[in-house]
């Protein structure tokens, strides 16, 4: 076998090597079976909450044990057929297996990355609220087109978006918006793109056609579980009905019974704007009780965050990407240096490795605070 054939070997053994040890190799089968014996009980359901839970941790461990077999066997397979065309003499043979092999790293790499997700967090729903900076109608529209490239992204992942609330530009796009998107590792992965997001174009809405430079905040907090108590006190909160300036349509609904909390303590201010006004009373309360756990977990964090020189100073006013249009085509991320010049593709959605690169610093960035720490 050739030698960069053998890098790339290697390489995939590495990644297997950690998600085995994420998984606890040795008691994922044990573990799966206890799994499938509590899933059998016919008294599960009588608690639906914890029964979700449950199968949702079974899936993902299911997930992890297919995704490493899986893996394993393609490389061993890809391996095989190398020796043999090999032995034969075919090179086409070889070639076709050497490119499956660069493949599979490539996919062995992304789920390394997955198995990564492991913070408190990380494997939950979240929201994701994303608000207009100063700059009118520009402004708006930008926040419009971060809102389609974070949901064109959750589908092409098979999330599912939920749209909370919505708050209308004046003439053109949004002031402001919050989704709930849904699927494993939602957090985790979108956790990243809180920060302030920069674009610079030509306006097509300046006569003169100058160019302009527009910010929007993005906000990601975890969907709280059922089984994570956190108390809200009822003379903390202030809440208000009003009637919703959406325009209507598909995009959101014009209501009396829209609802705005307000916690009083730390100025969190939460909206929902369904038909319901009791169902907005309840997603309003659980996009709370998620932004102040949200609150808790960046506490916990403080001392490895203030460690973590590369990530820079945490808090979602901390300016993270930069899309330029005109009078070049680049999107760069300002904390891991990745960019790229297909401006369109990651509009349309293509965020993948601007949260791998940011979960990578931010992984290689604890591990540092950590040791620091024992020290």
């Amino acid at each position: 076998m050739r030698a960069d054939a053998q890098n790339t070997v290697e390489d995939i053994r590495k990644s297997l090597k950690l998600l085995a040890q994420r998984m606890d190799w040795d008691t994922a089968e044990h573990r799966l079976e206890e799994f499938n014996a509590m899933a059998e009980d016919p008294d599960l359901w009588n608690d639906p909450a914890r029964a979700q839970k449950l199968m949702r941790e079974r899936q993902m461990l299911v997930d992890a044990i297919d995704t490493y077999k899986g893996i394993s066997q393609d490389m061993e397979d890809n391996v095989e057929l190398i020796e043999l065309g090999e032995m034969e003499g075919d090179d086409e043979v070889v070639r076709e297996a050497e490119t499956a092999l660069k493949v599979l790293k490539e996919k062995a790499a992304q789920k390394e990355l997955e198995a990564l997700l492991d913070g408190e967090a990380d494997g939950n729903d979240t929201f994701l609220e994303i608000n207009s900076g100063a700059g009118g109608t520009e402004s708006c529209d930008w926040a419009s087109m971060l809102a389609r490239m974070y949901v064109r992204w959750a589908e092409k992942h098979g999330y599912k978006v939920e749209l909370q609330s919505e708050s209308a530009g004046e003439e053109a796009g949004i002031k402001s918006a919050t989704y709930k998107i849904s699927g494993p590792n939602a957090y985790g992965w979108l956790k990243s793109e809180s920060g302030v997001h920069r674009l610079v174009r030509i306006s097509p809405y300046d006569s003169a056609a100058r160019r302009h430079t527009s910010f929007c905040s993005v906000w990601v907090y975890p969907v709280v579980d059922d089984n994570i108590e956190i108390e809200v006190n009822p003379a903390d909160v202030r809440v208000d009905t009003y009637r919703s300036s959406g325009a209507g349509g598909q995009h959101v609904n014009t209501t009396d019974s829209a609802v705005r909390m307000t916690h009083i303590p730390t100025g969190i201010v939460v909206t929902s704007s369904e038909k319901s006004q009791h169902q907005n009373r309840d997603i309003a309360m659980k996009a709370l009780k998620s932004r102040l756990y949200q609150l808790e977990l960046d506490k916990r964090n403080a001392d490895i965050t203030a460690q973590h020189e590369a990530k820079g100073e945490a808090g979602w006013g901390n300016q993270i990407r930069s899309y330029v249009l005109q009078p070049y085509q680049m999107v760069k991320d300002l904390r891991t240096g990745v960019e790229t010049s297909d401006t369109q593709g990651v509009l349309d959605g293509d965020l993948d490795p601007f949260m791998a690169a940011t979960l990578a610093l931010d992984v290689a960035g604890k591990s540092r605070a950590e040791a620091q720490a024992e020290e």
